[in-house]
């Protein structure tokens, strides 16, 4: 298919893009080449240069080498947006082992599947977590239990206070004396921070990404030192406006993630940026944040940006040094998305990824030449990226400007596989293209439309609905906060729509209203048949809704 996309890309962003034979690590040391001085991480007002923190980054590496970590084998790092997760993932990679993200929220019977699949042996942690690793060690593979501490991360007075603060919360932890657990700063301490001699290809996995936990069994997707240096280069390619050693990102989104890593962390290292890390979401803070250190640049999801939003007192903050934000892991709403450029001045625009392809594959237009920045759309792949829209029932025949089939990717960022599931990953990798599982169609411009999950799509009275249209009309409704739609079985219709809403702080409407207020916009078939109103939406910690728990709670109702 001619790329016709590529005619209509923002000045400066190039069609194509030379990708160097890098590993990931590489990044870190050509920017502390040019940005020595410069600061790389902020934390709660502790700042660490480029030149500290690669040297931070090689006592860790030199760390693990001493426990006996070899290339290939695999690390697990459960840490929130601390420096501790910046110097552990690098360092990781810098010794050839493969970097596996784990989340901090998960429950023991989580711990126990992706520890088990990817058989690591070693694993990062805070010591809040400590008890959950502890109480599954002797079910796992582990033999190196490290931890480190938020008071190690701070400014000395704070840490000083932390421990207060801490007993006072309830998370205080008073660890064992294990031969197998170590303390992070002390591993560290006696190593040195010069490189270790380790060669890794750009072809070595670098890291094991679980996916589809909120949806199924998770996956582990293996992604190559290749896949994320190339990923985190087409999106500096994509904001050509973006400045070397100047850029502010504020770092809330969870490194975990790989839209974290990939969009936010390795973007922000390869530009020399200052990384202002915060642990967790929490409107006040990321406002006061942004304000205080003048962001240049925020990644996030909806769910953040709608909190911003509707934020009371959010006209008092000066947000007018954002520049660039990218919305990803779900759709963005049109409504959320002006409302929050109004608020700023700076521009909000819709990505699109999964974590098969590291995960970026399409963003909308920064600038927008020649008015082609297209609302609700997640815009145009990125240079070296190809997609199309197939038919769903072969997943072969590519169909016309207009229609609604799979959409289908590939390039550079796209996956080995996943790890020990060949039959899944034929599933999904077949004849050079990742099949992603979402419905999308192309307009004539080259502009890529999400229409929605193929497996959300609901089946009403023999027509497809897709939710994310259904949602659309309900954020545009001026009393509701956030709305998500799910199909639910119906002995008469297939499925019936079932809308669930938050409303804006003090207001009140009824189901009626909702409903009068759909009809307007949308054609009857796509119309809620039922609608419930809640204090919240269950989310998983990025801010995906999970319409799983929402179907599954209404049917164990029936």
């Amino acid at each position: 298919m001619n790329q016709v996309w590529k005619n209509h890309y923002d000045t400066g962003v190039p069609e194509t893009i030379h990708f160097p034979a890098i590993p990931v690590f590489q990044l870190l040391t050509d920017t502390r080449k040019a940005f020595p001085d410069k600061t790389a991480t902020q934390f709660f007002g502790k700042e660490i240069t480029y030149k500290e923190l690669e040297e931070k980054v090689n006592r860790f590496a030199n760390a693990l080498l001493k426990l006996n970590v070899k290339k290939g084998d695999k690390v697990a790092i459960m840490l929130p947006n601390i420096p501790q997760c910046v110097i552990a993932y690098y360092g990781v990679l810098k010794v050839g082992a493969v970097a596996v993200m784990t989340n901090p929220l998960y429950v023991e019977r989580e711990l126990l599947v992706q520890l088990g699949d990817c058989g690591a042996e070693t694993i990062l942690t805070l010591d809040i977590f400590y008890p959950k690793i502890e109480a599954v060690f002797e079910k796992t593979q582990l033999k190196h239990i490290i931890s480190t501490s938020v008071s190690d991360a701070l400014p000395f007075f704070l840490s000083l206070l932390y421990p207060i603060k801490a007993k006072k919360e309830g998370t205080f932890v008073k660890l064992p004396q294990r031969p197998y657990l170590y303390n992070m700063q002390s591993l560290m301490a006696s190593e040195s921070g010069s490189a270790p001699h380790v060669g890794v290809s750009p072809s070595d996995l670098a890291l094991l990404q679980y996916t589809g936990g909120t949806t199924g069994t998770p996956k582990g997707v293996m992604l190559t030192h290749q896949n994320l240096v190339a990923n985190t280069l087409q999106c500096r390619a994509w904001v050509p406006s973006l400045k070397k050693g100047e850029e502010v990102f504020l770092a809330v989104i969870p490194f975990f993630h790989v839209f974290g890593m990939s969009a936010c962390m390795n973007l922000a290292i390869s530009l020399g940026a200052k990384i202002v890390l915060l642990p967790r979401f929490a409107t006040r803070d990321v406002l006061e944040a942004m304000q205080k250190t003048k962001t240049t640049i925020f990644i996030g999801v909806q769910a953040m940006y709608v909190a911003i939003n509707n934020f009371p007192t959010v006209k008092e903050y000066d947000l007018s040094s954002i520049e660039a934000c990218l919305s990803g892991a779900g759709p963005l709403h049109v409504e959320v998305q002006r409302k929050f450029e109004a608020l700023t001045g700076g521009k909000l625009v819709e990505g699109y990824g999964l974590s098969e392809a590291s995960p970026v594959t399409h963003a909308n237009l920064i600038n927008g030449n020649n008015g082609k920045r297209k609302e609700g759309s997640i815009g145009l792949p990125l240079p070296n990226t190809d997609a199309r829209i197939v038919d769903i029932e072969t997943g072969e025949n590519e169909l016309p400007v207009g229609e609604v089939g799979e959409l289908i990717v590939s390039g550079p960022q796209v996956m080995q596989g996943y790890w020990n599931k060949p039959e899944e990953s034929q599933g999904v990798l077949k004849n050079g293209w990742l099949h992603t599982g979402d419905m999308a169609r192309r307009d004539e411009e080259g502009f890529f439309f999400i229409v929605d999950r193929k497996k959300d799509m609901i089946k009403s009275c023999g027509e497809n609905v897709y939710p994310r249209e259904v949602e659309e009309v309900l954020y545009r409704h001026p009393k509701v906060l956030d709305a998500v739609v799910v199909g639910l079985p119906d002995r008469f219709s297939g499925e019936k729509i079932k809308a669930f809403i938050v409303l804006k702080a003090g207001e009140t409407a009824t189901v009626d209203e909702i409903l009068d207020f759909c009809k307007k916009d949308l054609s009857r078939f796509k119309v809620p048949k039922e609608v419930s109103f809640r204090s919240s939406l269950p989310k998983t910690i990025i801010g995906k809704v999970l319409r799983r728990i929402l179907i599954e709670e209404e049917l164990k109702e029936k």
